[in-house]
């Protein structure tokens, strides 16, 4: 899936970016041009005859000059790079998991405090917790990670680092990670809801960096949930993840 709405809230009210502003437009004039050809009303399009009036094709004409400008998606899971490597970025570190990262660019990164916990970024709490969640950050993209975790077991205190916000991917190893972090969706995504059930502390639209495969990490996961109507609104209540030494 193409994360186009880069770096905003799923529930935001702005646009966000102007490329996104950009394609919107013209997926919109796109839509007037063919209902004013098509001579029929709203609600006849969107009910009846929306397939049959904007095709396939008529969204990959968009998107094609969209990447014409040299725009790539974010990836939100691995799959979409390795199919369509033209219209997405590149995931840090490659295939080799020793070198995954995620390097945000809005990622509250500080120097080491009193504690020597240095802070690497920050995102949405599913669920607040009486402490903090301390593990091993461990990188989790594609099947053939998750297939040797299933076969060979999860690591003990494993802070399952993960793109993709649906929750598939990870689902059969999911309850033996002692947390999550996950750099899309929303407290209420798939995955959300999941380590809810689970009981797994868990960040959702995270935004870290400098965080390494084998890194010890500190999840603030006593920190305030954020909640649906947080994200109606536009309200924060981030809460942060540390590097520990």
């Amino acid at each position: 899936m193409a994360r186009l709405f880069v770096d905003t809230d799923k529930y935001a009210d702005d646009e966000g970016p102007p490329i996104v502003d950009a394609f919107h437009s013209a997926i919109k004039d796109l839509v007037r041009r063919r209902l004013d050809e098509a001579g029929g009303n709203w609600n006849e399009f969107v009910f009846s005859a929306a397939f049959d009036t904007i095709t396939a094709a008529d969204i990959a004409e968009v998107e094609k000059k969209l990447l014409a400008t040299g725009y790539r998606y974010t990836v939100s899971a691995t799959i979409s790079q390795t199919e369509r490597p033209e219209a997405y970025k590149p995931l840090s570190g490659g295939d080799d998991p020793a070198q995954f990262s995620f390097e945000h660019p809005d990622a509250k990164v500080a120097a080491a405090d009193a504690q020597g916990r240095v802070a690497r970024g920050q995102g949405d709490n599913v669920v607040q917790r009486a402490s903090n969640t301390i593990g091993v950050a461990r990188y989790f993209r594609n099947n053939e990670q998750v297939m040797k975790a299933l076969t060979e077991g999860v690591a003990d205190d494993t802070i399952g680092i993960i793109d993709d916000s649906g929750g598939t991917l990870t689902a059969p190893i999911l309850e033996k990670f002692k947390g999550v972090i996950c750099a899309g969706g929303t407290v209420r995504s798939h995955l959300g809801i999941l380590t809810r059930e689970y009981g797994i502390p868990c960040l959702m639209n995270a935004k870290i960096s400098g965080i390494r495969e084998g890194d010890r990490v500190e999840i603030e996961t006593s920190g305030p949930a954020r909640t649906g109507e947080m994200y109606q609104t536009g309200e924060e209540c981030a809460v942060r993840v540390w590097k520990l030494s």
